[in-house]
């Protein structure tokens, strides 16, 4: 037996021995499944899915799957499995199960949707915390995070609009992506900050120097150049410390913003545009 074929021998059996072996000794109501349609299993999962009892929809679908394993119910509901996963928190049985569609159906008339749901699993914009906290505090919540998860989440979104650039998925994608790379950006701007309570001045501008070379027009800009200014300052460097100033100036006259529109020429990894 081959690698794929032990990993996806084992995801079921994971997943069957999670739901008592699904269609076997499922029940809904007090109901045995065990004369149930195709379209009984899925309406079952749905309505579990609407109610947010994650499990319970993945049972259904899941025997659903493994009593009609064709046609178009079978392919939905290995679709529904990822996104009730997604929604229960559970990242990596998501994009288990989201891997497995997309190799199992290419072709799929949703393949765009699971690349999507893909993007979205590994996507965390600390969900349940109000937005304009998000907004001050970007910088000590997700940046702390390691990157890894952030640069999967999107290197999927830009699968998604690079293999289907008709998706209706695209232009929320593209708003995720440029979110993703503010996150990562933001995320050596809190390096640098540290470097500067640790004293290790030449660090911080260091560090805040990479931040200006591989994500430029990106909103840490403006915060890489301040934590220069006061870096070079602490050393006594005034002369560099004036020249960052000027380019302040020069940059952020009339209170102009940086662009949230990542647009760089640099070789970095979210770089496609």
């Amino acid at each position: 037996m081959s690698i794929i074929s032990r990993s996806l021998a084992l995801f079921l059996v994971l997943q069957l021995s999670g739901c008592a072996f699904g269609w076997l000794k499922t029940t809904k109501k007090g109901e045995n499944t065990g004369d149930w349609t195709v379209t009984q299993f899925y309406e079952a999962g749905k309505s579990d899915l609407e109610n947010k009892d994650y499990k319970g929809a993945i049972a259904f679908f899941i025997a659903l799957e493994a009593r009609y394993p064709y046609g178009r119910y079978a392919q939905q509901a290995q679709l529904e499995v990822a996104y009730a996963h997604y929604k229960e928190g559970d990242q990596d049985a998501a994009i288990i199960a989201i891997n497995r569609f997309i190799k199992l159906h290419p072709n799929h008339p949703n393949i765009d949707y699971a690349y999507y749901l893909k993007g979205l699993s590994s996507f965390n914009d600390e969900k349940g915390i109000p937005g304009y906290i998000m907004k001050y505090w970007i910088d000590q919540k997700m940046s702390e995070r390691d990157p890894k998860a952030s640069r999967e989440s999107f290197e999927s979104f830009k699968e998604l609009i690079t293999r289907y650039p008709e998706s209706k998925y695209r232009s929320d994608a593209i708003k995720r992506m440029n979110y993703l790379v503010n996150t990562v950006a933001m995320g050596e701007i809190y390096v640098a900050r540290y470097y500067m309570k640790r004293r290790a001045y030449v660090a911080a501008i260091n560090r805040a120097q990479f931040t200006l070379n591989e994500y430029p027009q990106t909103p840490a800009t403006a915060h890489a150049l301040d934590i220069m200014v006061d870096a070079y300052d602490e050393l006594g460097m005034n002369d560099m410390r004036d020249d960052v100033k000027r380019v302040i100036e020069k940059t952020f006259s009339n209170n102009q913003e940086s662009s949230d529109l990542v647009t760089s020429n640099s070789g970095s990894w979210w770089k496609f545009w």
